[in-house]
Parts: structure tokens; sequence; C-alpha cells
């Protein structure tokens, strides 16, 4: 009798499903936030659910600035199609939600929003 191929063999071996990323349905890569959150000492003891949680909030938030800087850069007169600091930090002052949860921070070559004082207004 013939023994069985190795090819048959191999088609019974079920294959992973793929890393935890792509079982959660996220481009940004979980196995590596879930190492920096048990390396940075945040807690004693860190939760696998928890880097995936981490991880889908990262995704959602930079997927949020992006659109609305391509937005801006869109409504923007100049003919361009590059995202700018510029442009990040109208759409982020803009925002409320955004605009909320960076209110302290500065971007770098990201300037000010125009904004004229009602004062030093003409009547």
């Amino acid at each position: 009798m013939a023994t069985p191929s190795k090819k048959s063999a191999r088609k019974n071996v079920k294959k992973s499903s793929g890393g935890r990323s792509k079982k959660a349905g996220l481009i940004f890569p979980v196995g590596r936030v879930g190492s920096l959150l048990r390396r940075g000492r945040y807690a004693p003891r860190v939760s696998a659910s928890s880097a995936v949680y981490l991880t889908g909030i990262l995704e959602y938030l930079t997927a949020e600035l992006l659109e609305l800087s391509a937005k801006a850069v869109t409504q923007s007169k100049k003919n361009t199609r590059r995202i700018t600091p510029r442009a990040v930090t109208l759409a982020v002052r803009h925002d409320a939600d955004l605009g909320d949860l960076l209110k302290d921070v500065t971007l770098s070559h990201g300037g000010v929003v125009p904004n004229v004082h009602k004062a030093l207004e003409k009547k």
C-alpha cells in the first residue's frame, strides 16, 4: 500500500487565522501595543484585551484626525494634496472633540488658528 503524500497531510492541518490585529479587524499592531503596555509598568498585570481595546482607540483617533486633516486640505484655496502640520492644526482646533482632547498640545510648524479679537474689529 502506498503511503499518503505529504501534500494531502498538509491540507488537513489548520492554518492559524492570523494575528490578534487581524482577528480584531484592526490595522495597528495589537502585539506591539500590548508589549509596550507591559514594558511601560503602568500596572502590575495587563490583560490581553486591554491591548486590543487601546489599539482600537488609537486607530480610531488616527483615522478621525487624518479624515479631518484631508478635509481641511481640500477646503483650502491652495491647490495642494499634501497633509501638512498646518492642516492638522486647523483640523484639530476646529473640531470640538479633538480640540478638547488636544487643547494643551502644541503641534510643531502648525501655526495658530486665524482669529481677530472683537475689540480690534472696525465698527
